[in-house]
């Protein structure tokens, strides 16, 4: 049975999987986890915006985007009220997971070891995004 959805864009998982693809729905549905320096944006510095992959609600500027020499796509900051933030225990670690709070996908975590004044590494799966060229 699946849980009750609180996000405003609700679907069941079936649909999810299906309009994701395999790959996609890992990531942004079950909380996977890409390779390190394999997705499609990370080291993408166009104008644009970063886009969830799953619904399409615009997440992260191309403005706070940086070069973290992580291996995923970092951004310093989230566009106002697009992130969720939740706290997660797993892997025997304790973060800050990050999601989209208009459907509830899984994008990847924040730390507070950003080089910029805001100090915060938003650390996201390139298969979560979408990017939309300015």
């Amino acid at each position: 049975m699946e849980k009750p959805n609180k996000y405003p864009v609700t679907k069941s998982e079936a649909e999810w999987r299906e309009e994701l693809g395999e790959k996609r729905y890992h990531i942004l549905r079950e909380k996977g986890t890409e390779f390190p320096r394999t997705g499609e944006y990370n080291l993408t510095f166009n104008e644009g915006t970063y886009v969830c992959g799953a619904c399409n609600t615009p997440l992260f500027d191309s403005n706070n985007k940086f070069e973290s020499n992580c291996g995923w796509p970092s951004f310093d900051d989230s566009i106002e009220g697009a992130v969720e933030y939740v706290k997660d225990e797993s892997h025997g670690m304790i973060r800050t997971e990050i999601l989209c709070s208009n459907c509830g996908s899984h994008l990847g975590h924040i730390f507070n070891d950003g080089p910029t004044e805001t100090g915060q590494r938003y650390c996201v799966n390139s298969l979560s995004l979408q990017f939309q060229k300015k």
